[in-house]
């Protein structure tokens, strides 16, 4: 494992604390969580821990602290050979230490009283309160235990920053290392939605479908789906966030996958929307090409210097103009926009930032003002049409949802698409389905 870019990272948020007077950062990962009765969930790191160390465990933290003589300090569980014949290998505070390049290492067990030592006499403490009620009256209990320390001359921390804000101004703009992996995230993604693509006939169950794109994550190496997927055929596909997966496909109908892996913490996040018997009608075919146009729109606008809102605002341009000429909605484009009308089929935004986490950690906006885009920057493009049946709208549209969603890597003159190799034109999506029904 090249630590490297884990060790520039402290590094980075030291500088950060340094500029703001300095103090002492904790970061403790996730907890384990039980799932019944004596079985656990599969463990995932937290990604502000993970981010800062690479350090794969549960009961770990990590402190930094700050000043002429930084260091980075590893909390973690002690070897325990009878307990790694059981659950797995464990590193041991000695070789974790090692292994991910900290200063020190300590037992878990140690840290309660260390931290009291740590924060004694340091101007501030770098934490993020709010989050975990537990951890906060840890935090609290550590600085009770240095104030209890006031005779002796010892003060505890008087300001108190959180971390999670700087650190999430780092996360937005991701590191070679970061992109690395994203690259290898979507192709493998990518690769997964064709597995689908082909596979996917009417009669089948949507969990059939599901198995395939699962089954090509784990082939090529990922440790799990980055999220809950969704596999929506006919008017499932019109409920955002359908995750049953449980219906038997029909013939004639559209079939939305939403799916994306994981891949040593980072996640990639693919929609593509294609007919069960691979071949697009009339209706859907105009629905599919509008969704396609806004996404085309939307990517033209990703660059430096534009905002974050400038992709959404593209894609809405276009999706408007096409509800007013299919008279979806009446009236002007402008009108519909000012309006909202548009959002009874398009009531979510075009993208979201991606990294470590699916819905990845970055600010959107300060004030009123929107983030402004920078190469490094991550983000889903994402825009869609949702029609439920309505007597106003013509029946031939009805239970029609589009989703076409791509990942964007901001570039220096304009954004690169790491989803690219995935299908989406219709005449690419049918013809990669004719060559799963003659394979």
């Amino acid at each position: 494992m090249d630590i490297a870019p884990f060790h520039q990272r402290r590094l980075s948020l030291l500088a950060q604390m340094d500029a703001r007077g300095g103090g002492v950062a904790v970061i403790p990962t996730a907890p384990e969580f039980m799932r019944n009765r004596d079985t656990n969930y599969p463990y995932r790191a937290d990604s502000y821990f993970h981010y800062l160390t690479g350090f794969p465990e549960p009961e770990a933290v990590l402190v930094l602290v700050a000043g002429k003589a930084p260091q980075a300090i590893l909390f973690c569980r002690d070897k325990d050979v009878e307990k790694e014949i059981w659950d797995g290998f464990r590193y041991g505070p000695e070789a974790a230490g090692a292994a991910f390049g900290c200063d020190a290492a300590h037992s878990i067990k140690d840290f309660d009283a260390k931290l009291a030592e740590l924060l004694a006499d340091q101007p501030a403490l770098w934490f993020s309160l709010g989050h975990d009620a537990e951890w906060d009256a840890r935090m609290a209990a550590a600085l009770n235990a240095v104030r209890a320390q006031a005779r002796a001359g010892k003060h505890a921390p008087t300001a108190i920053h959180d971390v999670r804000a700087a650190l999430d101004a780092m996360r937005l703009v991701k590191d070679a290392h970061e992109i690395g992996l994203m690259r290898r995230a979507a192709r493998i993604a990518g690769a997964a939605h064709r597995r689908a693509m082909r596979c996917a006939a009417p009669g089948k169950y949507e969990y059939e479908v599901e198995a395939e794109f699962l089954h090509e994550f784990r082939r090529q190496g990922c440790q799990s789906p980055a999220y809950p997927s969704i596999v929506a055929g006919g008017a499932n596909a019109c409920v955002l966030h359908y995750v049953d997966n449980d219906r038997q496909l029909k013939d004639g109908e559209l079939l939305l996958i939403d799916a994306g892996c994981e891949l040593d913490g980072y996640a990639s996040d693919i929609t593509r929307t294609f007919p069960v018997n691979g071949r697009f009608s009339g209706p859907q075919a105009d629905i599919y090409d509008l969704v396609l146009d806004a996404q085309t729109a939307a990517i033209a606008a990703i660059r430096p210097g534009a905002t974050f809102l400038a992709p959404h605002d593209a894609a809405v341009r276009v999706l408007a103009q096409g509800f007013v000429d299919m008279k979806l909605l009446e009236g002007s484009v402008d009108g519909v926009i000012e309006s909202g009308a548009y959002k009874r089929f398009y009531m979510h935004r075009t993208g979201h930032w991606l990294g470590l986490d699916v819905h990845d950690a970055g600010p959107y906006r300060s004030g009123e003002d929107w983030q402004v885009l920078a190469p490094g920057m991550a983000l889903t493009v994402e825009p869609g049409c949702y029609i439920r049946p309505a007597e106003d709208v013509r029946e031939a549209f009805w239970n029609i949802g589009v989703r076409i969603e791509d990942d964007a890597l901001v570039t220096v003159d304009g954004c690169e698409i790491l989803t690219a190799d995935t299908p989406k034109t219709i005449a690419d999506i049918e013809a990669l389905m004719a060559e799963g029904k003659h394979g």
